[in-house]
């Protein structure tokens, strides 16, 4: 797949990103002689960010490529136009899209306020496909207009979330919501009600970490209590006719303004870069996406699907199958810059569950109410392995029975070195009584494969001093 990025700005490279690490080729087109520095500069951070968010490794990396417009849109599957928020430029790039495209491709625009007729008024074919930034991370993209068929899922298969607008409207839906809160707080500084910390220090503290998991309904849902959202109307509806807010209205956008926000906002951080405020933005919603996907909530929801979508390693009993391939998140390292111990323990566990799965212990088994219980595990740490770093798991079965499972797990470096290890056993457990019982047939049977064909290699030295005594 192809994907044409028409502008490398902070949208065009947040696309090319998002594109390029799913497996796409990517080819730019954009008149800046810095639009290729630019560009992998987000690519540095979306490369940090983007794979930490999953469990799975994503596909190998597409090609990237800078070139003329109509060379980039040669063969493109997917083209999407990021060029400056004026409506005479976007017509000019827009024509020379549709003439340089394949019929077949989609042709999308990444603007934040112009409807699609504004965009075709002159004959052209485009939809608005509206990301937000970083491109790479969020997966909301807002869908405006006649959206060809087979475009969400291609948006779904890079791991997006698409929303298709049912009306044409200006700013579409998501920023509508921003734009009144913007307004809001303009007249909040300017009025020397709160000064811009003040502001984010209200959002981020309180209400923002609600609507990350919950949205706005849903939050006044449950603000209603028990009886839910029409207590919560009948409640504060009254409040509607007061005169809290100034959405209506704008404050003059005066110098005066302009120095005061900009100001305030130095002080409130401009002791960081842009590039460091960037590297601190993705961690935190690295974090908080790796959170949500634990209890499939919200965007983690998308980012769980998109996972699933991953291949996973083809398991066989012929060779040590590879059990956890994935890159190590930021979250997983320490004051001392590399990953912590208890996070080895974590990948392999991961690779005990993924090696249940492989011999049908999966979720559907667990649900009939047989399972494995760990009993002990030995750790051993080899090498230092850091944020970022792709870590494979290897399994080797040691003994396999009835009753028991005992495997070796090997977690190699990207250089494929032996980093840890980690030998666990485990008993199989009947969920009703809580004791152990015989596993299914089926499950044995597979279990017993593995063992046998893991006879003939090499026993890792000293397997078996710390693990399985007693069992």
């Amino acid at each position: 797949m192809k994907a044409a990025i028409i502008g490398g700005g902070v949208i065009g490279g947040g696309w090319a990103a998002r594109f390029l690490l799913n497996g796409w080729d990517v080819a730019v087109a954009d008149p800046d002689p810095e639009a290729e520095r630019k560009i992998n500069e987000v690519l540095a951070g979306a490369r940090r960010s983007l794979p930490a968010v999953y469990d799975r490794a994503l596909p190998a990396e597409g090609t990237l490529s800078f070139c003329a417009l109509e060379d980039a849109c040669a063969g493109a599957d997917w083209v999407q136009e990021s060029v400056p928020e004026r409506l005479d430029i976007k017509h000019a790039v827009l024509d020379r899209v549709n003439a340089a495209a394949p019929d077949s491709a989609v042709i999308a625009s990444s603007t934040s306020g112009f409807k699609p007729s504004e965009l075709t008024a002159q004959g052209a074919r485009c939809i608005v496909a509206h990301p937000f930034n970083p491109v790479y991370l969020l997966p909301l993209i807002e869908l405006v207009g006649d959206v060809p068929a087979g475009a969400a899922d291609m948006l779904r298969g890079v791991g997006f979330s698409p929303l298709h607008v049912r009306k044409e409207i200006d700013a579409h839906i998501a920023d509508r919501f921003l734009e009144a809160v913007w307004r809001e707080a303009l007249w909040l500084v300017k009025d020397g009600i709160a000064t811009t910390e003040e502001i984010d220090e209200a959002i981020r503290m309180g209400f923002g970490l609600r609507w990350a998991q919950m949205g706005l309904f849903e939050t006044y849902r449950v603000a209603g209590g028990e009886a839910g959202m029409k207590h919560f109307m009948a409640q504060f509806g009254p409040a509607l006719q007061w005169p809290w807010t100034k959405l209506m209205d704008v404050p003059e956008f005066t110098d005066e303004l302009v120095d005061l926000i900009a100001g305030q906002s130095d002080a409130q951080s401009g002791h960081l870069s842009i590039r460091e405020l960037e590297r601190l933005r993705d961690d935190n919603l690295v974090g908080i996406l790796r959170s949500l996907k634990r209890t499939n909530a919200a965007a983690g929801g998308v980012i769980a699907a998109h996972e699933a979508s991953l291949p996973q390693p083809i398991a066989s009993s012929e060779a040590l199958p590879i059990t956890q391939d994935r890159v190590i998140p930021q979250t997983w390292t320490d004051y001392n810059g590399h990953m912590n111990e208890a996070h080895y323990l974590e990948l392999g566990a991961a690779a005990t569950d993924r090696f249940m799965e492989m011999i049908g212990a999966d979720a559907a088994y667990i649900a009939e109410g047989l399972s494995y219980f760990t009993t002990e595990n030995h750790l051993q740490y080899l090498d230092e392995m850091h944020a970022g770093d792709r870590v494979r798991v290897s399994t080797q079965v040691l003994e396999g029975g009835p009753k028991k499972m005992h495997l070796f797990h090997r977690m190699m470096s990207p250089a494929g070195e032996v980093a840890a290890t980690m030998e666990t056993f485990l008993l199989h457990v009947d969920l009703g009584t809580r004791r152990s019982a015989p596993a299914r047939a089926d499950v044995a049977e597979a279990l017993a494969a593995f063992g046998q064909a893991h006879a003939g290699m090499p026993r890792p030295e000293g397997a078996g001093r710390y693990v399985g005594q007693r069992g």
